[in-house]
């Protein structure tokens, strides 16, 4: 081959090797909330606080929260903040809060922060429930207030009741959030309404389980377990047993760490149900 012909050849090969490296070093923009549904934004003059989880909206019960916080001023969204909150339902004599977590950095994600907050009840068009967030970016202060509105579960996944030790407790369901024919995992949070706004995890007690499918003769199922405490997740877990679709009650008993019955009662003939209970169909 002649020399005219080789000089061309090699710069169009170098130029495509240059452009393809170009290419596969280019920079990969990446949604951070792809998977999740915008529940709401909470709005001051300076940012936007948005809330995220997979249905797009607030429940009774236990909700997961992601939240990212945008710059109004750039719509660039912040990386390193530090964030708490308080969720307020104002009844018509009085107000309190909720169970509720710390808000933490999601693992591996550069702008999502995340929690949960346990909403114990609700009105029926969804009123009552408020949201205040704060938060801090370069060492200055800044807060964000909203009315927020939360519906009511079709399923008693919560439940606030009086042990006989005159404490109020809440017992919400975390998981399963898929329900199967199989081996679940039951996890469980337990707080104590220390006071209106404070709502604090109890530790070391135990919950016995014993699911029934009132529409099929109350009928159990085997392999369940009670459910302990798990220090790390600041939760009760246990093992439930589902055999069939369709309808369940999860009876749980209540007992504290000198194994004391706080609320709840064996199931029998005479007792079907009892009074500390979760339900889930599925």
């Amino acid at each position: 081959m002649k020399l005219k012909y080789i000089i061309p050849i090699l710069f169009i090969t170098l130029f495509t090797v240059s452009c393809s490296s170009d290419d596969d070093n280019s920079d990969t923009i990446i949604n951070e909330v792809e998977n999740l549904k915008k529940i709401q934004e909470l709005t001051n003059a300076t940012h936007s606080v948005e809330l995220f989880n997979t249905s797009g909206k607030f429940e009774t019960g236990y909700n997961a929260i992601t939240i990212r916080i945008k710059d109004n001023a750039t719509n660039n969204y912040v990386e390193n903040a530090s964030i708490s909150w308080m969720p307020v339902m104002q009844m018509s004599t009085m107000k309190h809060s909720s169970p509720k977590s710390d808000i933490t950095k999601s693992l591996g994600q550069k702008t999502l922060y995340e929690g949960f907050i346990v909403y114990q009840m609700a009105n029926l068009d969804g009123s009552g429930w408020s949201l205040k967030v704060d938060y801090t970016i370069d060492a200055i202060n800044y807060s964000v207030h909203s009315d927020i509105t939360v519906m009511q579960s079709e399923y008693q996944n919560v439940t606030s009741f009086m042990g006989a030790d005159d404490k109020r407790y809440i017992i919400a369901m975390i998981e399963p959030r898929s329900p199967k024919i199989a081996i679940n995992k039951l996890k469980l949070g337990l707080f104590q309404m220390e006071s209106m706004m404070s709502f604090p995890v109890v530790a070391d007690y135990q919950i016995t389980l014993d699911p029934r499918m009132p529409g099929m003769g109350n009928h159990s199922s085997p392999n369940n377990t009670d459910l302990n405490y798990n220090l790390a997740e600041k939760m009760y877990e246990g093992n439930l047993s589902l055999t069939m679709t369709g309808y369940w009650v999860l009876n749980l008993k209540l007992l504290n760490d000198f194994d004391e019955v706080l609320k709840g009662e064996n199931v029998t003939e005479e007792h079907p149900k009892s009074s500390l209970y979760l339900e889930l169909e599925f």
